[in-house]
């Protein structure tokens, strides 16, 4: 469906049903998008969700804000939530700049009192110039922030500060 992929994997130190009540919660697992970083430009987004907090399928998340003036939004909707393995999103609308329609997700797999965390994602560059462009230019850079931001963010709360900052495998 999506033609383009980047995936991120870190150990986390708890086990798979804390780890996934942890990343079950997008104010937590997306908190890199609302807060000002390099990637976005200096900017930051806001995300809304319905009653259902994006923690059960068919939920709906939103994300919002602007960039150098341009206004950037997605609509997300939870499409697989198997607690406390795994857990998938897409896309229904996007205004994105570098990157188009994507799904993006996370598993866990236990290992013993750890668990080792998966962050994927398949997406589609932009459908029309000049954000096409700037897709083939800037997308996989992106992909890959968002992964690693994700995967290092629930590090660094699960783990030491020095096992935090390693990714074990990107690409």
């Amino acid at each position: 469906m999506f033609r383009l992929h980047n995936e991120s994997t870190v150990a986390l130190n708890a086990p798979v049903d804390v780890a996934f009540s942890y990343l079950d919660d997008f104010k937590k697992l997306s908190a890199h998008m609302e807060q000002s970083s390099g990637m976005m430009m200096g900017s930051k987004m806001t995300i809304d969700m319905d009653a259902a907090g994006g923690r059960s399928v068919g939920s709906k998340v939103r994300l919002h804000g602007k960039m150098m003036g341009l206004t950037l939004s997605l609509e997300e909707v939870v499409t697989e939530r198997q607690p406390p393995v795994r857990k998938s999103w897409n896309t229904t609308s996007t205004d994105l700049l570098v990157i188009g329609d994507y799904r993006l997700g996370f598993e866990l797999t236990p290992n013993g009192n750890a668990s080792t965390l998966h962050v994927y994602i398949d997406y589609d560059y932009p459908p029309k110039p000049p954000a096409r462009w700037l897709g083939y230019l800037f997308g996989k850079m992106y992909a890959r922030w968002c992964t690693e931001r994700m995967a290092k963010d629930a590090a660094a709360h699960f783990n030491s500060s020095s096992a935090a900052s390693h990714v074990v495998g990107s690409r």
